[in-house]
């Protein structure tokens, strides 16, 4: 096939949606795709205009103000509809589509080139997060949009699913997201690593994630003071200053990848997550994976990744108390932790990236050939738990 890939964020910024790209672009080269990436130009001269096999065309952008390693691509349907028309793709693939998304579903859309929209991340939840409550009816309402007009959309959580088809979008069917689980193993865990960073032996709370407003990283403020515990935050971003203000007993380990980021993780006792905008949180399945045991929020991806009093448990949205509770429980029973950490790497076998990549391209020839969304079943997960993990 030839694949036209728009994404709203691509390297050299690593975030999920990045990292699902690449993901899916090695997939593609495997099969031998012609691929394109369509992609905000970046000030980075160092980054190749070929990723994974495929061609990266940069659009002129700026940066988004606030997150400035964040850029929005300039330019209007026009313009993206002539690149379009030059590559000719037999679909076009919309990676989080807000701004250039919105573009590229409407340019495919008049050249009557099929679309698969991936919708990642709920942008207008984060409006009240960034003190603009005001933009979230505007954003939904682009939302809508972009959605109603793609030819099907995947989503990567039963909250996703429900989400979008009670705004009447009802051409969405599962997509969920693979986890390496060769990288990320619990043979990876480290004496030395835990030593470097909990020198007094303490039991170690693990964050993995950006340090962003909507990731709601201060909540864990209220695990400052646990005994015999060390709060470890792994990751970048505009709050970091914030919060090494606000945590200044945490160790900021900053950004890691590749095998140190594997081994920091392996290396947690136990994996919190308090951000309640996720539409999956690829770093749960990435600690599950691990054998670390998992307190979340109860909203969003979490709800379908972590099985309360098996693999880790969910606490209620705002509920700090609940959290802190849950962490303690979990950290002061050396044998519930255990078990729970084996259950959790048990439950992530079988969501491989090739195996989920490979459902992507099933979706990619159904629209190609007008199949209609829903008509072959939801895209779940294999596991233990069957069709509801």
């Amino acid at each position: 096939m030839r694949i036209a890939i728009v994404a709203e964020s691509f390297l050299p910024l690593m975030n999920g949606v990045t990292h699902s790209i690449l993901r899916v672009l090695e997939h593609l080269q495997e099969r031998g795709d012609e691929v394109m990436v369509i992609a905000p130009s970046t000030s980075d001269t160092d980054v190749s205009s070929v990723e994974k096999g495929a061609y990266v065309h940069r659009l002129p952008s700026v940066p988004l103000a606030g997150y400035t390693n964040v850029r929005v691509a300039l330019g209007g349907v026009n313009r993206v509809k002539r690149i379009l028309a030059d590559f000719s793709p037999d679909v076009v693939h919309l990676a989080s589509p807000f701004v250039l998304g919105w573009r590229a579903v409407q340019a495919a859309h008049q050249l009557g080139i099929p679309t698969v929209a991936i919708y990642q991340t709920e942008v207008p939840s984060y409006a009240a997060r960034y003190g603009v409550p005001f933009l979230e009816n505007w954003a939904w309402n682009r939302v809508d949009n972009i959605h109603l007009l793609a030819t099907r959309t995947l989503v990567p959580s039963t909250f996703a699913l429900n989400q979008l088809r009670g705004r009447g979008i009802l051409r969405v069917d599962m997509w969920r997201r693979g986890v390496d689980t060769a990288r990320f193993n619990p043979a990876k865990r480290s004496t030395a690593w835990r030593s470097s960073v909990a020198p007094d032996g303490h039991r170690i709370i693990g964050y993995v994630g950006r340090l962003a407003v909507e990731k709601q990283v201060e909540d864990l403020a209220v695990l400052a003071d646990l005994p015999n515990t060390k709060l470890v935050i792994v990751g970048d971003g505009p709050q970091r200053e914030a919060l090494q203000a606000a945590l200044p007993n945490a160790h900021f380990a900053g950004f890691l990848g590749g095998e140190a980021l594997a081994q920091a993780v392996a290396s947690f006792d136990l994996f919190v997550h308090p951000g309640e905008f996720e539409t999956f949180c690829q770093t749960i399945q990435e600690a599950m994976a691990s054998g670390v045991p998992v307190v979340a929020t109860g909203r969003g991806g979490p709800l379908d990744l972590v099985e309360n009093s098996r693999t880790g448990w969910l606490y209620e949205p705002g509920n700090l108390a609940q959290l802190r509770g849950y962490v303690q429980d979990l950290i002061g029973d050396d044998a519930k932790r255990r078990a729970f950490a084996t259950a959790a790497t048990a439950s992530v076998q079988g969501r491989t990236w090739p195996v989920l990549s490979a459902d992507l391209v099933r979706h990619y020839y159904e629209v190609i050939s007008g199949v209609p969304s829903g008509t072959t079943g939801p895209s779940e997960f294999t596991s233990s738990k069957g069709p509801s993990s």
